[in-house]
């Protein structure tokens, strides 16, 4: 009978647990450049639904193979997002990216038009969904992998959009050969970049222009903050060294950092809080953080 009344009560206090954690929203986000919807996961902090006031916004790219739930299924813990988002009081938005996009508008595949869908679609979508800072000072982005690629991209040529940008694991270089892969991985990526891009030719122009490696001048142009960090043993540690070190031959301003660990969610499960407190830093100094 004890027993029994101690259930009871625990069930009566859940509601209260959960009125206090972050909530999870799915959007459908249509895309007339694509032709097609596809859904956006987003997360809002517990304050949203008690106060009337406009909140900063991070968006967060998944990788390459991956999709928009990836940053709320695959971490070790799965409250990892909803945490930062209630501890930063900031509201989270997890768009979808594809399993390839790269997050550029893809000149040979039409059906690939990822850069102008983040810009133009989605971000118009969650301004007018949800309470947020509608201006750039209250709007960061970050990623991993070819997110890490895809933020620092989208935020170097759309600096009006962003007021700062982050980077874990990133694959910096399109320039595939410099992965430290195998043999079968940089097969399917060689078929990969030629369904997106029309060819798997390093050197061509589309590789070159469109990697963010090769955009330090325009990045130190731009000013904003950066966060860039990977793991000592990630295989695309290398291309994440060549950018650092470009940016501070260029005397650009920005945060590297490299950690133990590899390209795994373990470590960007460690990496994800010191971007938002990178951000969160962002958003104080841009009079937009909520206290």
């Amino acid at each position: 009978m004890k027993l029994l009344r101690i259930l009871i009560i625990l069930l009566c206090l859940c509601p209260l647990f959960t009125a206090f954690s972050a909530q999870v929203d799915s959007l459908n986000v249509p895309s007339k450049i694509m032709n097609k919807a596809y859904k956006a996961a987003i997360v809002l902090p517990s304050s949203y639904t008690k106060s009337k006031i406009s909140f900063p916004v991070l968006y967060l790219l998944h990788g390459g193979g991956g999709h928009f739930s990836d940053w709320l299924k695959l971490t070790p813990d799965k409250s990892l997002v909803q945490n930062l988002s209630d501890q930063y009081q900031v509201i989270v938005v997890m768009p979808e990216g594809e399993t390839f996009g790269w997050y550029l508008d893809s000149p040979f595949d039409p059906a690939s038009q990822f850069e102008s869908y983040i810009i133009k679609e989605v971000i118009p979508t969650i301004d007018r969904t949800y309470r947020t800072v509608n201006s750039s000072k209250g709007r960061v982005i970050t990623g991993l992998s070819m997110g890490g690629h895809g933020a620092m991209y989208l935020s170097t040529k759309h600096p009006d959009i962003f007021s700062a940008a982050g980077s874990m694991s990133g694959a910096l270089d399109m320039n595939f050969t410099k992965f430290r892969v195998n043999e079968s991985f940089a097969k399917s990526l060689q078929d990969r970049f030629t369904k997106l891009l029309g060819t798997a030719d390093t050197s061509k122009n589309i590789f070159v222009n469109n990697s963010v490696v090769n955009m330090t001048e325009i990045i130190k142009k731009n000013g904003l903050p950066i966060i860039i960090d990977c793991g000592v043993d990630d295989f695309l540690v290398d291309v994440n060294r060549e950018l650092h070190r470009r940016l501070v031959y260029n005397n650009t301003p920005h945060e590297y950092t490299e950690r133990p660990g590899a390209h795994t969610w373990e470590y960007w499960q460690n990496s994800l809080p010191s971007h938002f407190l990178f951000f969160q830093k962002v958003f104080k100094s841009n009079g937009v953080a909520v206290q």
